[in-house]
């Protein structure tokens, strides 16, 4: 037994040495460095140790609009993805023929280059000298003014954030639950059948608890990936965030390394604990939901 059992470590060494070496290391030394008040990372010194990153990033006016966008983008777009995504699948599960080709429809955004689809957006948003852009022209058509949904008001700018960012989500989700539905054994729809169950019923006692673990793994996936978006704001409002009023958590710990008010690796540092705070705390709290929610067969 001895023997197996140390054949397995063997095998699993270069996986532990790659994910100590570039996950727990970094994550360590980030953890270090938001406690290094003043760090200066040319000379490698810094002038004291405590909490006052924390403290200058907690009251950062930057820092705290930054929080509010990605918690906003959070809130509507992964329950909102995730319902739209279930809803389409459960349709394209009704189709017979062209299935696979609506499939692959649906699947395109996904492969497609993100600021590529940003560009689009930003065309079809963008007010210029020339255009409105297409989606005023339709909301014209209607009666309505223009809106300027890159340079104007806070809730239009956040409209198309979330547009986008379910867009670009969307199609991994159709995917996985496609196959998730799929996969339900035909004897469970053949008895309720049977019983006349009405299909609101079946679908909530039968089609929602056999595709809850997808489910339960694509909300997971989901809050992660939306509290990690920059990039997204970035292919719509440009790289000067803070000016759009349209940053992330990301984007500000970026900002505090690389970016206009760069050369804070400090601050950057305390910034993104408290991401990973945030985060872990919510997959927590998802985790302990899931005990009574998530049926696996």
């Amino acid at each position: 037994m001895k023997k197996y059992g140390l054949k397995g470590w063997l095998y699993l060494l270069p996986a532990i040495l790659f994910l100590g070496a570039f996950m727990v290391y970094p994550l360590i030394d980030v953890f270090v460095y938001s406690f290094e008040e003043g760090y200066n990372s040319a000379s490698q010194s810094f002038f004291g140790v405590g909490t006052y990153n924390y403290a200058y990033v907690l009251r950062d006016e930057y820092f705290l609009q930054a929080l509010k966008n990605t918690f906003l983008l959070v809130i509507i777009t992964v329950p909102l993805s995730t319902g739209l995504a279930l809803l389409i699948s459960v349709a394209l599960g009704s189709i017979k023929k062209l299935r696979e080709l609506f499939q692959t429809i649906y699947f395109l955004p996904y492969v497609t280059n993100t600021l590529a689809v940003g560009l689009v957006f930003m065309i079809l948003f963008k007010k210029t000298a020339y255009t409105d852009g297409l989606v005023n022209l339709v909301i014209n058509f209607f009666g309505s003014p223009s809106i300027d949904f890159i340079e104007g008001p806070y809730w239009a700018k956040m409209f198309v954030l979330c547009f986008y960012t379910v867009w670009v989500v969307m199609p991994f989700k159709i995917l996985i639950l496609t196959s998730a539905l799929a996969s339900v054994r035909q004897d469970f729809y053949n008895a309720a059948r049977l019983d006349a169950t009405p299909k609101w019923r079946v679908f909530t006692r039968i089609t929602l608890p056999m595709i809850s673990p997808q489910l339960f793994y694509l909300i997971i996936t989901g809050f992660i990936g939306a509290f990690k978006a920059y990039s997204d704001a970035v292919a719509i409002f440009g790289t000067d965030l803070n000016a759009a009023g349209m940053n992330t958590i990301v984007g500000y710990v970026y900002d505090m390394l690389y970016g206009n008010g760069g050369g804070w690796p400090s601050y950057a540092s305390a910034a993104a604990i408290i991401l990973f705070a945030i985060v872990l705390t919510i997959t927590c709290i998802n985790l302990l939901v899931s005990r009574k929610h998530v049926y696996y067969v």
